[in-house]
């Protein structure tokens, strides 16, 4: 039905679309609109969630433009289920946050309006013109956009968009669709483009590189050959891209359900030494089938786990990403006679160190990712009791599942791995009986590794009162004396 609907706004505006290509390929001071009446879309106000209508209608109701724009419209017209929804409006920020006492004015380099319903905000940005246009723009030398707060019209807007398929505006006033990029032909095409010259634009904005891999990726698009170089062109410039911007990235590249299209389009473009490098210096150097089996393991569990609205960490599949070479230092640390958990702890620094010049990692992810790390020995190595002390780790449930994983490229892992399987399908009594015959894993680690991995003895400390029983009177007036 989709697909219809797409060849019907195809083949109602060729003509309107040819236009518009041509006026953008003349710098012409402005654009034509092609405008799709709501009975020849498919983006309808129940895809819509509640708060961004109320946005929209108060908005319109204030004597203000008011337009869905960006992915919440593209998503619908390809058929997904939209779920970012960003508002775009003629009314300046402080006009936009006297109609809402539930927002606030953010950010310096792009100003915008957060009008905020609990845990649910809606961005609202003033239109936005070409940087020379006025005093709110600046461009760094290398041509990245330093300020972004020349407010201009809706066309203007549209032309300083990313990709052609972003820059489609649905009007609450008639539930239009407005184009003036060539949007729509794009989406029925199939293809990525970035409107305007795709170099300067990957220029202004690096990230623009990473998104439109992303993008591409969830909606198995192609991205079209002119962006295609650009990109190549400018890719080294994510070098220089803040590592904490990095990692919200990152989080959309692994985490909107497409992780494994993602990951691998992040290889096929070279793109991956940007953001893991030691596993993209690990994957050239020799890309074993073992360590893809295991990570492709990985992206699809969490696939599947988006698929199934269950909850997702970014420390599970960050610590597959950095695992391999945590293991690798390990087991050298190992061999040269350290105890296993210093030698975990002290490759985890080693690759956390290289990895946050890439992309920062909050604590509140990496300090998890450590835990996962330091139980994989525990739950290869610790029986009895001990072994069931486990259960009760806040981590236990992302370390099992990783041991899992893992068992699925190391045949070693395997027996341990299927125990812990059956021992949480056992009430506590069973448990405890089942805990005496718990398998071990010998020789992963190395030939220290067995006796390291069980926790040292601990000198017992005497008792102080026994050992004043034991002193004789005469000790104690010795002592006595030597004080006086």
């Amino acid at each position: 039905m989709e697909a219809r609907l797409l060849k019907r706004i195809s083949g109602f505006s060729k003509s309107m679309l040819d236009k518009t290509r041509t006026m953008l390929s003349s710098n012409a001071p402005a654009p034509v609109a092609l405008i799709v009446p709501r009975a020849e879309h498919p983006v309808s106000r129940k895809l819509i969630s509640h708060n961004a209508l109320k946005v929209l209608n108060r908005l319109h109701e204030g004597g203000f433009a008011a337009y869905l724009v960006g992915g919440g419209v593209r998503d619908a017209l390809v058929g997904l289920k939209p779920k970012d929804f960003d508002v775009a409006t003629n009314a300046s920020p402080e006009e936009v946050k006297a109609l809402f006492r539930n927002s606030r004015i953010i950010g310096r380099r792009f100003r915008l309006v957060h009008v905020v319903y609990g845990r649910d905000i809606i961005e609202v940005a003033t239109f936005r013109a070409a940087h020379n246009k006025g005093d709110g723009g600046e461009i760094g030398e290398s041509g990245r956009i330093v300020r972004d707060n020349v407010f201009g019209s809706i066309e203007e807007d549209a032309l300083r968009r990313d990709f052609s398929v972003n820059a489609l505006y649905y009007n609450i006033a008639d539930h239009s669709i407005v184009d003036y990029t060539g949007g729509l032909e794009d989406i029925d095409g199939k293809v990525f483009r970035l409107i305007g010259d795709p170099v300067t634009r990957c220029e202004e904005d690096p990230v623009r590189v990473l998104r439109a891999v992303r993008l591409a990726s969830k909606l198995e698009f192609d991205i079209d050959e002119k962006t295609l170089s650009a990109m190549s062109k400018t890719a080294h410039l994510l070098a220089d891209v803040p590592p904490a911007r990095m990692f919200e990235e990152v989080l959309k590249l692994f985490q909107g359900g497409y992780a494994q299209r993602s990951f691998h389009a992040v290889r096929e473009h070279e793109l991956l030494v940007y953001l893991f490098p030691l596993l993209h210096k690990r994957l050239q150097a020799n890309e074993s089938a073992e360590l893809m089996s295991m990570l492709n393991a990985a992206l699809k569990n969490t696939d599947k786990r988006v698929a199934q609205n269950k909850p997702i960490t970014p420390a599970y599949l960050l610590a597959f990403m950095l695992w391999p070479d945590v293991e690798e230092r390990a087991r050298k640390a190992i061999a040269d006679g350290a105890h296993i958990g210093d030698a975990l702890h002290g490759a985890a620094d080693e690759v956390m160190a290289i990895q946050l010049k890439a992309i920062s990692i909050p604590k509140r992810f990496s300090g998890p990712m450590r835990e996962i790390w330091l139980l994989q020995p525990r739950l290869e190595q610790w029986r009895g009791n001990r072994s069931l002390k486990l259960l009760e780790n806040r981590r236990f449930r992302a370390a099992y599942d990783f041991l899992c994983l893992r068992a699925k490229t190391e045949p070693l892992l395997t027996p341990v791995a299927r125990w812990w399987t059956e021992l949480q399908e056992l009430d506590e009594e069973a448990q405890a009986e089942f805990a005496v015959n718990k398998p071990t894993v010998s020789g992963l680690w190395g030939g220290n590794a067995p006796g390291a991995a069980r926790s040292k003895k601990r000198r017992r400390r005497r008792s102080t009162k026994k050992t004043a029983a034991k002193k004789t009177p005469s000790d104690v007036s010795k002592k006595q004396g030597s004080d006086g």
